[in-house]
């Protein structure tokens, strides 16, 4: 089928694709560079021929059709070409049998990917053509995932994507490239599911996932020795096709600028060399302990955290109109606020396997069972779980519901333990503010209650980790000597919750970089392009932008100074 774009129009086709995953309706177009490329045309084409002596910059892109990651690499791409950059750009031409654009509720059975059809789907064949709709006016260098594989390369990939041991898969690499790892990554999220042993595809999917990582990592070893590239800066860095591109291009010395749609409106996370979800935990203290700090400041940081109780200046939020009452908490929990109560914040199962390192547990379930049982024998203390809820909430809800895996271990929950759906409207913020203490394996949660005074114990690989700010447990023996010590009947001291708001200050609008060129949109994804010449792009017009594509061509932190600067309140 010939789909056409025309001025940035959604053809219905495409349109029914792209909101095929029961995500808000698209009703806003895709940006369409023509208009601006005609009305720029001197300036474009002279700043295309300066950059082809410039240095090369692979814009990895790969899944065209994901326009959440097109939209923003389309406009690095212009925005690194104004700036002297030769950028190259990487599309997918349904080459790969399975990738980061699919997932069950697209495809809810294995059959399509066993048989090889994915190319019929209409996720996999508008793919290309709403990649090139993104590029191709542009005139950059578009390479094609074909470009680099022969059908021997193809039929070598596929025998052995059939022929290795299943469970020899995830721990498969080429060198030290981890190809098993990212494509047991792209099966789990696939399934958003935190394993694949329950699922009757599994195997099927897993293999299909492999032999995309197995010619992704065919492709990019071709393209980086035919072109040498500065940096390749492309979507997330784990999963397949883009955890492969990473491994590829960090063992060919190429840099590697990682990044994702930030919490914040018009604001998006880059980091160097690998997935915000891992730099962050290492990220030096140094970066944000000597923030001058004033009023304002204070006012800024608390004025933001109050408004993520109901997420009206972020992307995304999951309580419209969450429940505040304390009064109203207590009785729908059955929670008795009088006595020591401690809270207990999860993450999404599958979520956290792929994102936040094991720590003293080997996974969020054995943290929370283990949790549960310690408190079992804790007559003295409530324990209140609040179950994330972006489980039915999130950008793919979970299917492996953390209720219902708690439930196969315990028939009966102890009396003392009480659970917050992921469904309820309960505010997470009111019922922890009220606890003691609250514990948690990775969510960012914590950062925020540590500014208001909480103290955090951390089971697992939290962000807020080793800043000074949470107690850390780095083995069940030392989660277990944590835990003896509650109820710790005080909230943290004045000096730390000013280090805490700092770190909070720095995470939410120093590492969250504004994008003035990027608007909010109804639809998926929620934002889109809107600017009016192409000069709004040019060095000097937004910090933010700047800040990203030095960082991106000269290696500089990702980091907005936001303390001096005007702090976005949409």
């Amino acid at each position: 089928m010939n789909i056409r774009f025309s001025n940035g129009k959604i053809s219905p086709e495409v349109r029914h694709t792209l909101s095929c995953r029961k995500l808000p309706k698209i009703d806003h177009t895709l940006f369409d560079w023509q208009p601006e490329l005609d009305k720029g045309k001197v300036l474009w084409e002279e700043a295309k021929e300066k950059a082809a002596s410039g240095p090369n910059v692979l814009m990895a892109t790969s899944v065209g059709g994901l326009t959440t990651l097109t939209t923003i690499e389309n406009l690095l791409s212009v925005a690194l070409t104004l700036r002297g950059a030769n950028v190259h750009v990487l599309l997918c031409d349904q080459m790969l049998p399975a990738c980061l654009n699919i997932v069950k509720t697209d495809i809810p059975t294995a059959e399509l990917l066993a048989k090889y059809e994915l190319p019929q789907h209409p996720i996999c064949r508008l793919c290309p053509e709403i990649g090139d709709f993104f590029y191709k006016p542009l005139g950059l260098t578009i390479h094609k995932y074909s470009d680099f594989l022969t059908q021997d390369d193809r039929i070598q990939i596929r025998q052995l994507s059939h022929n290795i041991p299943a469970e020899e898969i995830s721990l498969f690499k080429i060198g030290e490239k981890k190809i098993g790892e990212h494509a047991f990554a792209g099966a789990l999220r696939f399934f958003a599911s935190g394993n694949l042993h329950d699922e009757p595809d599994g195997e099927t999917v897993l293999r299909r996932y492999f032999e995309g990582a197995l010619l992704t990592e065919k492709v990019l070893s071709r393209l980086t020795q035919q072109y040498k590239f500065k940096t390749a800066c492309f979507n997330h860095g784990i999963y397949s096709p883009h955890g492969i591109i990473g491994e590829v291009c960090r063992e060919k010395g190429i840099e590697v600028v990682n990044w994702n749609v930030a919490y914040r409106k018009r604001c998006f996370i880059f980091s160097h060399f690998d997935t915000y979800h891992h730099t962050m935990l290492t990220e030096p203290t140094s970066l944000w302990d000597d923030i001058p700090w004033d009023q304002n400041r204070e006012e800024e940081i608390m004025e933001y955290l109050k408004s993520r109780w109901s997420g009206s200046r972020d992307w995304i939020w999951f309580h419209e109109h969450p429940n505040e009452n304390l009064d109203e908490i207590a009785r729908e929990t059955g929670v008795d606020f009088n006595r020591p109560v401690i809270g207990m914040l999860t993450n999404v199962m599958w979520d956290a396997q792929l994102h936040y390192r094991a720590n003293a547990f080997p996974n969020m379930l054995a943290w929370a069972v283990e949790t549960i049982r310690y408190f079992a024998a804790r007559p003295d203390l409530q324990l209140l779980i609040r179950i994330h809820p972006a489980e039915i909430r999130g950008g793919l809800p979970s299917r492996q519901p953390l209720l219902k895996e708690l439930k196969k271990i315990f028939t009966q929950f102890p009396p003392n333990v009480f659970i917050i759906g992921p469904e309820n409207q309960i505010s997470t913020y009111a019922a922890m503010l009220s606890c003691d203490s609250v514990i948690i394996y990775g969510t960012k949660t914590g950062l925020e209650l540590t500014s208001m005074g909480i103290p955090v114990i951390v089971g697992g690989e939290a962000w807020i980790r080793n800043k000074g700010l949470t107690i850390d447990a780095s083995s069940p023996e030392e989660y277990k000597n944590y835990l003896d010590q509650l109820p710790l009947k005080q909230r943290l001291s004045p000096e730390q919750m000013l280090r805490a708001r700092k770190y909070a200050y720095h995470f939410f609008f120093r590492r969250m970089i504004p994008v003035k060129s990027i608007s909010p949109a109804t639809g998926t994804p929620p934002f889109n392009i809107n600017i009016s010449s192409l000069e709004e792009l040019m060095p000097g017009i937004d910090p933010g932008l700047d800040i990203l594509c030095d960082g991106i061509l000269n290696g500089s932190p990702f980091v907005y100074p936001a303390e001096k600067l005007c702090v976005d309140k949409e």
